[in-house]
């Protein structure tokens, strides 16, 4: 059965980072359900590689903080992948704010995203584009993380990716400076961002304009690397002297945190990626003793 017959479409809510993103009903079972459809062009070699990339990861991922691949249907002009349903993106919920958010409601956010993120890591995936757009809410309070598109399986031995990943404000030092040698540090990074962006009420910590402007932001808050901080750094493809600042006072950057809080993100933006936290060990952190599960983003 195809996605006419089987799916009534409610409305288009976005476009994806390869197609078009349609809220719908299952004709037989009612549920509400987000269809996103890939054109597939008559040039084409077939199916986009990173539809296929993104169908293959989340068929083996099934976590409550993973958005979940519910159906693919794949005609001759058109490719449907169908998804539960989540009601807004956490750029959306950003909107909604009026610059504020409740302490309790940025940390059960940000647990949730280390969950799914932990999670990914454990079955030895990169996400590789973590940004508020990719990461969904349900009604529920419930984050689902989603856009598989540019994520990779990984093992060892280490291979060389691309790049050219990430959104400039959510990519690490070391993607900045070309390392293509990477690992689950990448995404650790970009949820740091996150994480300060959550308890900022949607205000990004690092907007930068451009790569250089990136890394200066970077460098003012963290103080520039060096060797010994960072043994390599001078070595990677594209570096080049940096401007002189030394560290930051992240209780100005991040005013909403606690001390605790501030200490955990301090753990996840280190310029050095070896040093990075990782997801798993995070959960672990004193700043998520106080979780609470049963949240409502409405309160």
């Amino acid at each position: 059965m195809n996605a006419r017959m089987k799916y009534e479409k409610l409305e288009k809510v976005g476009e994806g980072t390869y197609g078009t993103v349609f809220k719908a009903r299952n004709r037989e079972s009612h549920d509400v359900v987000a269809l996103k459809r890939v054109r597939l062009d008559d040039e084409d070699e077939g199916i986009p590689s990173s539809a296929l990339r993104e169908i293959a990861l989340l068929k083996q991922l099934r976590h409550k903080n993973i958005v979940q691949l519910l159906d693919v249907i794949h005609t001759e002009k058109k490719l449907t992948l169908v998804f539960e349903y989540c009601d807004q993106d956490l750029k959306k919920y950003f909107d909604s704010l009026n610059g504020y958010i409740q302490p309790k409601i940025v940390r059960s956010l940000f647990y949730q995203l280390l969950c799914g993120l932990a999670y990914c890591h454990l079955k030895n995936v990169l996400h590789r584009d973590l940004k508020p757009q990719n990461i969904l809410l349900n009604k529920n309070g419930e984050v689902k993380l989603a856009d598989f598109g540019l994520a990779r399986a990984f093992g060892i031995p280490v291979r060389c990716y691309s790049a050219e990943v990430v959104t400039l404000w959510y990519r690490p030092p070391d993607v900045l400076l070309g390392s293509k040698l990477y690992n689950t540090s990448i995404d650790c990074w970009s949820a740091g961002c996150i994480f300060a962006e959550i308890a900022n009420a949607g205000r990004p910590l690092f907007p930068g304009s451009d790569v250089e402007d990136e890394m200066k932001r970077i460098c003012k808050l963290l103080g520039t690397p060096n060797e010994v901080m960072w043994p390599g750094m001078t070595q990677l493809p594209e570096y080049k002297p940096l401007p002189e600042y030394s560290r930051g006072d992240f209780a100005l950057a991040v005013p909403m945190l606690s001390d605790c809080g501030l200490d955990l993100l301090q753990k996840f933006l280190i310029c050095n990626p070896a040093k990075r936290i990782s997801a798993a060990t995070a959960l672990k952190h004193p700043y998520f003793v106080e979780i609470d599960d049963d949240l409502n983003l409405a309160s």
